[in-house]
């Protein structure tokens, strides 16, 4: 990574790339006939949701998908034309703020629904919800076999989400499509949405009217078993503070948890758990300079990481950068090491972070 990018004062180093991020967007499109959704929750998967929004917005997509309303009310700042969905359901008592900021609720329960409907009665109009049918997570959602009387309201989708999608041959994904298609069988006018990021790549007759991937937006990888099919949107680097000769038998971090086998050199990074590089890479995860894997030494600090440099041919100097994520080790990667998901990895983005978009 360029010196000259960053400021000299960047701890650590976020870079998006929005033009990899859209032709994520693209590919899904060239996939499917169904209307490509955005799914822009938690800060759009860590990586800045105004920037994201934007560059979704430009790429033609009209149809979005958050968690909370206060999520949901960012982004109608920005735009009042295009559709914005609430997941996590019509909080009660904020059904007034949904109306006032053209939010579509995701309505999860009977409790949701009456409350929609009343809301609807006072302002004398029949606002949008999409309904959504629990079949298999046992979340959220209405029981798959619910007859609900939408009457009154402006039904702008039936869905559901899948709980295995990213194991190919799991069975829940036979079980969760039967469901959803009698689901489906009782809606005849209603669109559609069944898939998330791997369902989009499973099978096209899962598609139907709109998908909504999130993870792949953003590079992760939705076919598990294979090789990734998205382009990288997220690298991270994090400067060089202090580096260190260690002899035989000393020790690295809190609680003298790594013992150094044999004389060598580490370099202390700055980046924590405060940033997301979470604890449980702790003698596990790994960092890189100049494509080759430098392991992380005891245990990660708050603010700081060690990581053995000894077998480097050209180690690095106080200052210089070293590769958190980027092209030898992306999310995934990552994750495996830190022992969890993707998704944590990229909504755990530190805000310490100098952030930059390209593209």
């Amino acid at each position: 990574m360029s010196a000259t990018i960053f400021p000299p004062q960047a701890a650590a180093a976020l870079t998006v790339n929005l033009s990899a991020l859209t032709e994520n967007y693209r590919l899904f499109r060239k996939m499917t006939g169904a209307d490509v959704a955005g799914v822009l929750k938690a800060d759009a998967y860590g990586t800045g949701v105004i920037p994201v929004f934007k560059a979704l917005l430009h790429e033609g997509c009209r149809r979005f998908f958050v968690a909370t309303p206060d999520e949901a009310a960012q982004l109608r700042g920005i735009d009042k034309a295009c559709e914005i969905m609430v997941l996590g359901g019509l909080y009660k008592g904020a059904e007034d703020f949904y109306i006032a900021h053209t939010i579509t609720p995701v309505l999860n329960c009977g409790s949701d629904l009456e409350r929609w409907k009343s809301a609807a009665a006072h302002a004398g109009r029949a606002p949008p919800c999409a309904l959504h049918f629990d079949t298999g997570m046992n979340r959220l959602g209405f029981a798959a076999t619910a007859e609900i009387d939408a009457g009154g309201l402006d039904v702008r989708l039936v869905m559901t989400h899948f709980a295995c999608s990213d194991e190919k041959d799991h069975p829940m994904n036979e079980a969760q499509t039967k469901a959803f298609a009698e689901i489906a069988k009782r809606w005849p006018d209603a669109p559609k949405s069944l898939c998330n990021s791997s369902g989009l790549f499973r099978n096209k007759e899962w598609h139907y009217d709109i998908v909504r991937p999130g993870f792949a937006l953003y590079g992760g990888n939705p076919t598990p078993e294979a090789d990734n099919p998205m382009h990288a949107v997220v690298s991270l680097n994090t400067r060089v503070l202090q580096t260190r000769n260690v002899k035989k038998g000393e020790s690295a971090g809190y609680g003298a948890t790594h013992v150094f086998e044999k004389d060598t050199r580490t370099a202390t990074v700055a980046i924590g758990y405060a940033d997301g590089f979470l604890r449980s890479g702790s003698s596990k995860a790994k960092l890189y300079r100049d494509g080759i894997a430098c392991p992380v030494v005891g245990r990660v600090s708050m603010d700081l990481v060690i990581v053995d440099i000894g077998h480097l041919p050209r180690p690095p100097q106080e200052g210089e950068w070293m590769e958190v994520l980027g092209p030898h080790q992306d999310v995934d990667a990552l994750a495996a090491d830190l022992g969890t998901i993707g998704y944590e990895v990229l909504t755990s983005l530190g805000a310490r972070y100098a952030r930059r978009y390209e593209g």
